[in-house]
């Protein structure tokens, strides 16, 4: 449920960009809303591993027996204490839920508030919304056989991201299994940093490629971005400590703040001149999520065959073909 929410809102989200920003705007509007996304998601991921790591800075008690704490030995206090922390942990995580929910529902209503509130109708929703969606997708396929320069760069598009994604999926399931860590603390310590240096790194990469972007285009910008993440497979490929993983978290959110904004505004750019933007950003949203299937299915079926290892240098090739087809996007627009 949550997920069907999830990417069914940024449907909606990233279609907005050609609504609020002229078109020299959107590379930087595009970089600038994903970094305040990603400061969002820090400032309230510290607070609430804050209260699972330490709740009883938040008031969750952490209560053992009072027999255990007058009469038990040092080693039973001791375990009694850490399952105590574990219980308050558990609830901190529990209320953790519901301050994500409070967070999303607050920040949602200034949004909602400042959009332009598009086409309103009275219209009572109904089971025909279903297969109009899929009626709009096919539409939007059909035009992209008049418009060259959006068609090459979707095929690209497809091919990048589906490795960009696969391995933002499976880049903590990488460090757990793979990573040489001396204690279950130090890898539980480890992957919770790792995943705060990639949101914090991936605000500085989505400006730096909005700067480049500026200066050198968005194609030529997103072929470097995709040797990076070439470079990158290879580079996980011979990872084995935890300060190589973390060097490698640093490198995946400079790219991956990068590719992901500059990929939006590129599309936003490309598109032809039209009101319903939402229907592009769906056919557009619908082959990312269709890219991640693909992903993660060959991602699995390498790592079952050989080792996840080589399922991460397996995604090398789909960076590759990225570029190659990022060179065939023309520059200008070509009626095909």
């Amino acid at each position: 449920m949550g997920l069907l929410g999830y990417w069914g809102s940024l449907v909606f989200y990233n279609s907005y960009l050609p609504d609020i920003a002229y078109e020299e705007q959107q590379d930087s509007i595009s970089a600038k809303g994903f970094s305040l996304g990603y400061i969002g998601s820090v400032i309230l991921l510290i607070v609430n591993l804050a209260m699972v790591m330490k709740p009883n800075w938040f008031g969750f008690n952490v209560v053992i027996d009072s027999a255990i704490a007058q009469n038990g030995t040092e080693e039973e206090i001791a375990k009694a204490l850490e399952k105590a922390k574990g219980k308050a942990s558990i609830e901190a995580m529990k209320t953790s839920f519901i301050t994500v929910g409070v967070w999303w529902a607050l920040f949602s209503q200034y949004t909602f508030y400042v959009l332009p509130k598009g086409i309103s109708s009275g219209h009572k929703v109904t089971k025909d919304v279903i297969f109009n969606g899929f009626k709009e997708l096919k539409g939007v396929w059909n035009q992209l056989k008049d418009n060259l320069r959006l068609k090459r760069y979707l095929y690209a598009f497809f091919v990048f991201s589906m490795a960009v994604q696969t391995i933002m999926l499976i880049a903590t399931y990488f460090g757990e299994k793979e990573i040489q860590w001396e204690s279950e603390d130090q890898k539980t310590m480890g992957l919770i940093v790792s995943i705060l240096i990639i949101q914090l790194v991936a605000i500085v990469g989505a400006i730096l490629t909005s700067k480049a972007s500026e200066k050198y285009g968005n194609i030529k910008t997103l072929i470097f971005i995709n040797f990076i993440w070439m470079l990158l497979c290879v580079y996980a490929y011979f990872m084995n400590f935890p300060i190589q993983f973390y060097i490698a978290a640093g490198l995946v959110g400079l790219v991956m703040g990068g590719v992901q904004s500059l990929a939006r505004s590129t599309y936003s750019k490309f598109l032809p001149e039209t009101e319903d933007t939402t229907s592009y950003f769906s056919f557009y949203d619908v082959a990312e999520k269709i890219g991640i299937v693909i992903g993660m299915v060959i991602f699995a079926v390498v790592s079952e065959y050989k080792s996840m290892r080589y399922g991460i240098l397996f995604l090398f090739l789909f960076f590759l073909i990225g570029i190659i087809l990022l060179y065939r996007v023309p520059r200008k627009q070509i009626q095909n």
